[in-house]
């Protein structure tokens, strides 16, 4: 077999590290450079939550795995070429084998990992075996016989390596199939408004586009955005759209470096130019469309692999440069003004991710067409308590996707604590319309409607709820408040109970358990649910305040005594747990402790009428004793 160029092999020299390891270490730092000027394609898109900058981090973490198993991969391929032309072809299979087996983890981590088995595939047959396309057609063109004696095509080696690589290629599909099912996830129009266009023409073009735009973002970086979905990139609708020209200038670009590579006669750099185009190319294609649709218009996390052809390519052209002019200082100059270039984009980058406010205004610049970008910093604006600045921009999100049922029910839960409720009931309602099985958006609906006095549409708004999402503790809380309301006391009792049965710390239903059998005078059950809460919940002082409460009117003076107490160092500024141990204190007989709580407690609170009230009477009491002498 044919020995790789030395090039191609000691990228460091063997006195430094050996040169399989110095490959990797090179490879990968520079892979890692290069991905920490590019996001990842993170969907801040749930209703209920934002996921913070520390968990996209750690998934982010995945495509940098997946790189770095790829050129694991990669690399060992390679060693095989070289163990074969000491030890045999018994080394080589090993070495192929191992590829295959780190292929298939680097596929684990992201399933971009697996096109490593095409890349071994085309680095063998064009590089390591030299096949020459042009002359092969040629042949085939003029008839020529002596095609059968192609060396490459009867060398047993290949046919072997090729079927190993197959075969690994074939099992990790079947894997795949096996976990994931028989069909990539379903997508909707918002993530790939191309897929869904009527036209095949006008799909070819707006996907060809995105190719474009990708390759944009590899030469440079500036214009980045955590989400390029919603709008971000309108669709091209006419061939006399500017943008075409981007498509023109792609494949020119392409098509003049595929020439070279396969056609060349300077051997040197066809195996250059095809490894560059491979590790360009043959990892992208994934994400093309071309096999399947994907969820997404432009995925930063994508470039992290053909970055590395980049880079190839790249090195490859400067370096023919520099042969062919004598202005070789020039040429120094503009590789190190690219490098300050994007030095300095990578650390501007790494500072907007720093909080989700300047992530999301970021990306206002570059995708301002995108509803998401609008509702991420609504949502940011809502969680810091911005109320009337987070509507404007729930409000853009509508406007630019009338069906973005997330930020409808985000602005109705707005507009509900705002008491703007009929407009709130409409948003929701236009939610559930738009998406009948939004279990958040009939909740929040069933929530606004009661708050309208609508019993029995509420009621039906938490049953259709829980029937889309049966786990569902925070609307069998609302449910449990619903009833409570018309006095259905059992059913409140039941909804409640089903809360805490689904999610064990939900301290509210359990208080309102507490409370409502406190009401209605069952002490001991209310004793024992709140015994078993705490059990479950030891540190929650709300709690102890409720089970205390219980405690003190079935004269279990001084175990309440202790849970007020405990309440009270948790909370201390909770006035009305010192209003209710004064009253303890009151009925218990020691006074002064009473009138020390009373105290503290009016000053927390002035305006407890009920602890005034109470306060007096004691003071009466204490004057009466003190006229009595006691």
């Amino acid at each position: 077999m044919a020995e790789l160029d030395a090039d191609l092999v000691h990228i460091l020299p063997s006195s430094v590290l050996p040169p399989f390891w110095a490959k990797l270490v090179v490879g990968f730092v520079s892979l890692v450079c290069f991905a920490r000027s590019y996001d990842g394609d993170f969907v801040f898109d749930d209703s209920e939550a934002i996921v913070n900058n520390k968990v996209a981090g750690v998934v982010g973490r995945a495509d940098l795995l997946c790189a770095l198993f790829f050129l694991l991969s990669f690399l060992g391929y390679c060693k095989a070429f070289r163990e074969s032309n000491k030890e045999g072809a018994h080394s080589s299979t090993f070495w192929v084998l191992l590829s295959i087996l780190l292929g298939a983890v680097a596929m684990l981590c992201k399933e971009q990992g697996i096109t490593v088995l095409g890349l071994n595939a085309v680095f063998d047959i064009l590089v390591i075996g030299k096949f020459n396309v042009l002359e092969v057609v040629q042949k085939l063109l003029h008839k020529d016989k002596s095609l059968e004696n192609v060396g490459l095509l009867r060398n047993g080696g290949l046919l072997l390596r090729m079927t190993l690589l197959t075969a690994g290629g074939a099992g990790m599909l079947y894997v795949r199939w096996k976990i994931m099912g028989t069909g990539p996830p379903a997508f909707t129009e918002v993530d790939n408004p191309a897929s869904f266009a009527d036209s095949v023409w006008f799909r070819a073009i707006n996907y060809n586009y995105y190719y474009s735009l990708n390759a944009w973002l590899l030469l440079c970086p500036w214009w980045l955005c955590f989400d390029w979905s919603m709008g971000c990139i309108p669709l091209i609708k006419s061939v006399s759209d500017c943008r075409v020209i981007a498509l023109a200038a792609l494949w020119l670009c392409l098509i003049g470096l595929i020439c070279q590579a396969l056609c060349s006669e300077d051997s040197h750099k066809r195996r250059i130019l095809t490894l560059g185009l491979g590790f360009l190319i043959i990892p992208f294609l994934p994400a093309s469309n071309l096999f399947f649709r994907v969820g997404f218009v432009v995925a930063e996390r994508v470039l992290y692999l053909p970055s590395i052809g980049y880079c190839v390519l790249l090195t490859f052209g400067f370096g023919a440069l520099s042969k062919h002019t004598k202005k070789k200082k020039l040429i120094a100059a503009v590789v190190l003004g690219i490098l300050f270039a994007n030095t300095l984009r990578c650390v501007i980058r790494s500072g907007e991710w720093r909080s989700e406010e300047q992530l999301f205004r970021s990306a206002l610049s570059v995708c301002p067409l995108n509803a998401k970008v609008h509702y991420n910093i609504g949502k940011n604006l809502a969680d810091k308590g911005n109320q009337t600045a987070a509507i404007r921009y729930y409000r853009e999100a509508v406007r630019l996707n009338p069906k973005y049922v997330h930020a409808m029910n985000n602005l109705g839960n707005i507009l509900k604590e705002r008491n703007e409720l009929q407009e709130a009931e409409e948003l929701l309602s236009l939610a559930v319309q738009i998406q009948p099985d939004f279990a958040a958006a009939w909740m929040n609906l069933g929530i606004v409607q009661n708050s309208l006095k609508r019993f029995e549409a509420a009621e039906q708004s938490y049953r259709t709820a829980i029937k889309h999402r049966r786990k569902y503790p925070d609307c069998y809380y609302n449910l449990g408040r619903l009833y409570a309301d018309l006095n259905r006391h059992v059913d409140a009792l039941n909804a409640w109970r089903n809360a805490t049965v689904l999610k064990p710390e939900h301290s509210l239903a359990w208080n309102n358990m507490i409370i409502l059998l406190d009401n209605t005078g069952n002490l001991a059950q209310a004793e024992a649910v709140g015994r078993e809460a705490l059990e479950l919940i030891p540190n929650d002082h709300s709690l102890m305040f409720s089970l205390a409460n219980v405690l003190g009117k079935s004269q279990k003076y001084k175990e309440s005594e202790a849970l007020f107490l405990k309440a009270i160092k948790a909370n201390p500024n909770a006035a009305s747990y010192h209003g209710n141990l004064a009253v303890l204190y009151h009925r218990w007989g020691h006074l002064d402790l009473a009138k020390k709580h009373y105290e503290i407690s009016l000053q927390l609170d002035p305006a407890a009428s009920g602890t005034k009230e109470n306060y007096g009477l004691l003071r009466r009491k204490l004057e009466q004793m003190q006229k009595r002498g006691v």
